[in-house]
């Protein structure tokens, strides 16, 4: 049964109040972290279409994804659930996970299209579904699935989000959802690289590698020598490889890409890892440019809440790892803007509260709606905070998940603990290319003095209150939640 046909059984009600609802215009992207924009000071991309938007509403600085990869995130986003809840760890679980009609019953597109709403989906879907079937928008509650063959949310996606938005007469208000690929296109970068390299007989899937090789080009009249001295970004400043890396979470265990480009790429080569990210970012940017104009020249800007997030982010050469899954800042924080206009004041950045990306999306989007929001939804809306309003008991802490370990951030700090068994002999003995001292399965980080996390001090007895104040909130969390936390995350051992 599809979300909205459990919708018409009257599981949601319609709020009260006649005033008209917003439209809503969700922009998701694929892969980008928090400051891949310009607006966040960035000096190495541009990001004039999203610097608009941004500028015409808040940036909220403090937003992490639940899972930092692309199904369990998404997931959490259009159910408000975490992950963990079905078992979903990672992209592979697609297949092996199922979600129970309970949840559906409370995902995004089923409660707007109780609500009224005309629920409408394009572009990049992966999302798990019952019985093995992903991407499945219907049993998400969207009426209408915009160019379903674009499963990569390219640029049949925009053309076709540009005509709903321009042709759109109907009397209900949409919820539209525009989910594009990039700067996603990066992960084919270092896995065409490997290949290369190994001479490997694995043959690439029919991936599109046009934007990956048009953003490789150096700028006309440009030689080598100038482009890495004056135009490619340079290495990050936390580009090493932290001496107490908590080992159950390094790349090094994977034995295809990831792992080879950790181990192999040069510094010329993560640099222009780094560049092509930037241009598949200034890509999808002009994409999304796109789609904004098409809602001002149809004149639907005062009447529309628009949404930018992205699903997770990028290590774009942080401590020598390329793309995701990770649970450092790059993988995790992610960007979320927010914009009415008239109603919310533009220009704001929101420096001091913590939002969840996956938890908090949904209760946004039903209060700026006039929607209830399900009571079974732990997230909270932020639209308060966008209207400058006083906000009572917003969380002081957060959790995040992967497939191998968990973590809180708590004020300045970020506990993790890893889950010893995803780590082998074999592994153990290859990490000891870059590590003294084993086993490391929890980290904790100061991110005021450490804001690129290469000092572990989950060993250090000066820190142990926090260490154990660490340990305590991430079992609160998951208590509260009403969800379980493995055995081999809960550590009670004092080093």
């Amino acid at each position: 049964m599809t979300g909205c046909a459990l919708a018409a059984l009257g599981m949601f009600g319609q709020s009260a109040g006649a005033a008209p609802k917003p439209n809503i215009l969700l922009i998701i992207t694929d892969q980008q972290q928090a400051n891949d924009m310009s607006c966040t000071g960035n000096p190495w991309v541009k990001t004039p279409n999203l610097d608009r938007l941004a500028a015409g509403g808040i940036r909220f600085e403090r937003a992490y994804a639940a899972n930092p990869v692309c199904i369990p995130s998404r997931f959490s986003m259009f159910t408000g659930t975490m992950p963990s809840a079905i078992g979903m760890e990672d992209n592979a679980d697609e297949k092996k996970v199922f979600v129970p009609t309970n949840i559906l019953r409370q995902s995004m597109g089923t409660i707007f299209c109780a609500a009224g709403y005309h629920t409408v989906y394009a572009g990049k879907v992966h999302l798990p579904g019952q019985s093995g079937v992903c991407g499945n928008v219907a049993a998400y509650g969207f009426e209408e699935h915009l160019v379903p063959h674009d499963f990569e949310g390219r640029t049949p996606t925009v053309n076709a989000c540009v005509n709903f938005i321009e042709t759109n007469h109907t009397d209900k208000p949409f919820l539209l959802v525009a989910s594009l690929i990039n700067p996603h296109d990066i992960c084919y970068l270092p896995l065409r690289d490997e290949l290369k390299a190994t001479k490997s007989s694995k043959k690439l899937p029919p991936l599109d590698l046009k934007n990956v090789d048009e953003a490789m080009k150096l700028p006309p009249g440009v030689s080598q020598e100038e482009f890495y001295s004056k135009l490619c970004p340079p290495l990050p400043e936390n580009f090493k490889i932290p001496a107490r890396e908590l080992t159950a979470y390094m790349a090094d265990q994977y034995d295809n890409y990831l792992g080879w480009a950790r181990r192999n790429y040069n510094d010329n080569q993560w640099r222009m890892y780094r560049w092509v990210y930037a241009r598949l970012t200034e890509h999808v940017d002009g994409q999304i440019g796109r789609i904004l104009d098409a809602l001002r020249n149809a004149g639907l800007d005062e009447n529309t809440v628009v949404i930018f997030l992205s699903d997770h982010g990028d290590q774009d050469g942080a401590h020598h790892l390329a793309t995701k899954g990770y649970l450092y800042e790059e993988s995790t924080h992610v960007p979320f803007l927010v914009k009415w206009e008239g109603v919310i004041k533009p220009g704001q950045v929101d420096t001091n509260h913590l939002v969840s990306t996956g938890l908090d999306l949904i209760p946004t989007l039903c209060d700026f709606a006039g929607v209830p929001i399900p009571t079974a939804l732990k997230g909270r809306s932020v639209r308060p905070l966008a209207e400058g309003l006083a906000v009572k008991d917003w969380r002081t802490y957060l959790v995040e998940e992967n497939n191998s370990a968990r973590l809180v951030r708590f004020g300045i700090w970020k506990y993790m603990v890893g889950n010893a068994d995803t780590v082998t002999p074999a592994v153990v003995e290859k990490l000891s290319l870059y590590h003294p001292v084993y086993p490391v399965w929890e980290s904790l980080v100061d991110l005021k003095t450490d804001p690129g996390e290469m000092n572990n001090l989950a060993t250090d007895p000066v820190f142990q209150v926090q260490l154990q104040k660490g340990r305590r909130l991430l079992q609160e969390w998951y208590a509260s939640h009403d969800l379980k936390l493995y055995p081999q995350y809960v550590v009670e051992k004092w080093y």
